[in-house]
């Protein structure tokens, strides 16, 4: 008897393999995301027999790609698996063994908001530690995982079979045939739901679409909806510098642009788009020296993608000491969670517009030029002249974690994608949900992060012909309830489908 749950918890814990013949189970998930992942565990948990379908080789998307710094909002807010999850990290990071580059208690000092002791919860965690996390709960639940399988996306429809409105299986790249009763698809692009025919957006809404304005306090009938170009206001001029020089040799429109830089303002101010807010890596890095691998300058470095930086850096030379043009979170064992900090950093603004629709294959090549653009920014800041020489030495103590990413050049394998498609369902989560105005009755969890949009796009400003910007916004909100109408489709759309990562949700929302 022994050996048999044995040599079951083996076969449980190893990928199962795609096959050329049909595979069948109750429920499948597509995209091992953090969110693919717990609906896995918590349907192998309701005695489902559970397929989860990565396309990738890893588990956990951004969360074990190095978004280690948890946008908590309200952190009484968070139950169920996820709350199990910041416990789990609480108990592993009190093992002594956890520690090697430093100990719990300097940590702690370094970044106090990572523990919450009345919770028993981490919320600052290593990449590599959140994928052993998950792994570990797939593992203890018996959900199956098919690693590097990819939807057949070669015709907008060859992804899924369908009988009427109902989903029969998954079509992959290799032939495999996933077939299951329910399905739920967690990617960050929406792939399995578009497929299945169900109505969603890309892009901005305007703002009449939902009405989406500020009904008081200071911004009273102002708008964050649509086109956005941001004002000159001085509040934030510290971080969004109006008045750059847009143009290759300064004051010379005939020079051409710099790279980044749009002629002008796409589109009308609170109209639609199908454009995209920036993408990023969260890169971890280090300054433990005997764990550090060194920021190569990338092949297809362009040292005038960087110019605006070094513009930016030269108008308030001051403003800098050293680490603030990039954002890096204090991790565990002396690591980071590296983000976009402030007008010029390390978000490849205007790039990720064709992410949410483009081919595996232009994806591959959009991964890549994200990758050379924020490798680049690093080590312009530590080695390019331009930069200040306080600011060199402050980025030449970081490099790459050796002891994580160890499949891909200790680089991230997620890209940061914000924001692909967004499901049209039946309920729409607006800004009238996030300032209360409106609530859901059929509530499956809560929301309580703030409204926030990272830049969409630069551009020249018609009077001024100096440089501007367009999309960026951050504007707290309320905890408020999710309906659970916003996670599955229309009415007469598909009927055994569920989509909680790209919910349905305006882009403000």
């Amino acid at each position: 008897m022994k050996k048999n749950c044995f040599l079951l918890a083996l076969a449980l814990a190893f990928p199962l393999r795609a096959q050329q013949v049909a595979v069948e189970s109750d429920l499948l998930v597509y995209g091992a995301t953090a969110g693919g992942v717990m609906a896995a565990v918590q349907g192998a948990k309701l005695g489902l027999k559970v397929i989860l379908v990565e396309p990738g080789a890893h588990v956990g998307g951004m969360t074990a790609s190095g978004l280690g710094a948890t946008d908590i909002g309200r952190d009484y807010t968070i139950g169920g698996l996820s709350r199990e999850f910041y416990k789990r990290l609480h108990a592993y990071y009190l093992r002594p063994e956890a520690w090697k580059s430093e100990d719990r208690a300097s940590f702690a000092k370094r970044h106090p908001d990572a523990i919450k002791e009345r919770l028993k919860m981490h919320f600052f965690f290593e990449p590599s530690v959140a994928e052993k996390l998950f792994n570990t709960f797939l593992a203890e639940a018996g959900a199956r995982v098919v690693f590097n399988e990819r939807m057949d996306r070669s015709t907008p429809v060859s992804g899924v079979v369908m009988d009427g409105k109902r989903i029969v299986a998954l079509r992959a790249e290799s032939g495999g045939l996933y077939k299951a009763r329910m399905f739920i698809d967690c990617t960050y692009e929406g792939d399995l739901m578009a497929a299945a025919g169900v109505s969603f957006v890309i892009g901005r809404e305007s703002v009449e679409a939902y009405n989406e304005r500020f009904t008081s306090g200071p911004r009273k009938g102002e708008a964050i909806a649509g086109v956005l170009p941001l004002p000159a206001d001085p509040k934030i001029a510290k971080w969004l510098p109006h008045g750059l020089d847009p143009f290759v040799k300064h004051g010379d429109p005939a020079s051409g642009l710099l790279p980044g830089v749009e002629a002008a303002l796409q589109g009308k101010h609170g109209g639609a788009d199908r454009r995209s807010q920036a993408y990023t890596f969260r890169v971890c890095l280090t300054d433990d020296a005997d764990n550090r691998v060194e920021i190569a300058k990338p092949a297809r470095y362009n040292p005038a993608a960087y110019e605006l930086h070094a513009r930016y850096i030269a108008w308030k030379p001051d403003m800098f000491p050293g680490k603030s043009l990039v954002k890096l979170t204090p991790m565990p064992n002396r690591k980071t969670d590296s983000n976009n900090n402030g007008a010029f950093s390390t978000d490849f603004v205007g790039h990720s517009h064709e992410w949410a629709e483009a081919s595996y294959a232009r994806r591959e090549e959009i991964w890549r030029e994200h990758r050379d653009y924020v490798q680049g920014c690093l080590w312009f800041l530590a080695n390019d002249a331009r930069v200040p020489a306080k600011i060199r030495a402050e980025m030449k103590r970081w490099g790459l974690a050796k002891d994580e990413f160890a499949d891909s050049e200790n680089w991230p394998f997620q890209l940061y994608i914000r924001e692909a498609r967004r499901m049209v369902s039946d309920y729409v989560i607006t800004q009238h949900d996030c300032e209360l105005r409106k609530s859901a009755d059929d509530s499956v969890g809560l929301a309580s992060y703030a409204m926030d949009s990272h830049q969409v796009a630069r551009f020249v400003d018609a009077e001024t012909g100096k440089l501007r910007f367009e999309g960026a916004f951050y504007q707290s909100s309320k905890p408020y309830p999710v309906s659970y109408r916003a996670i599955v489709p229309k009415v007469g759309e598909c009927e055994n489908l569920l989509v909680p990562v790209c919910a349905s949700a305006s882009h403000v929302a």
